[in-house]
């Protein structure tokens, strides 16, 4: 069986990092953008990373300039934009393409794991979450309205009690 430690991707640095690397912690995986209404989120991304690392949770961000062209910067521009505006600490991968047929091996798994709103597999657009459990099993899937702080029940059902 598929899991999410079965994928890899490249870090926003350029290095090749293995999702195995998160075996026994629960992954928050995030289409982004930097130019996008739901921006903002990125805050709130960060805040759940902070306030659940040592916990076990680790969120990833995965740029991606398929809705309306709200990516457009280079790697090094994406990465200082988050952690000057937001403070980002969490990782971030490299720009992938979430649709289509470029779409990055792992977003095309996701997808078939858990469909999106009246069973379509197609993710409508940035900040799209897909909440994975510590064994890599996708749990659940929220759409782009869906804010970071109303994951976090659902991220503390997943984790070891303090």
């Amino acid at each position: 069986m598929t899991t999410a430690h079965d994928f890899d991707a490249t870090a926003i640095d350029g290095l090749q990092r293995q999702l195995a690397d998160y075996r026994g912690k629960v992954m928050l995986i995030v289409n982004t953008a930097s130019q996008c209404g739901f921006t903002p989120q990125y805050k709130g991304l960060e805040a759940l990373y902070q306030e659940y690392v040592d916990r076990g949770l680790v969120v990833l961000g995965f740029p991606c300039d398929q809705f309306g062209g709200q990516e457009p910067g280079e790697e090094a521009e994406i990465a200082d934009f988050c952690e000057r505006n937001f403070g980002v600490t969490f990782p971030l991968f490299s720009k992938v393409d979430v649709n289509g047929k470029d779409a990055h091996p792992l977003f095309q798994w996701l997808k078939s794991e858990k469909s999106g709103l009246l069973g379509s597999g197609a993710i409508k657009w940035n900040f799209t979450k897909f909440l994975v459990d510590p064994d890599g099993k996708v749990v659940k899937r929220y759409g782009s309205t869906t804010k970071p702080e109303d994951i976090a029940g659902d991220i503390e059902k997943l984790l070891p009690a303090e």
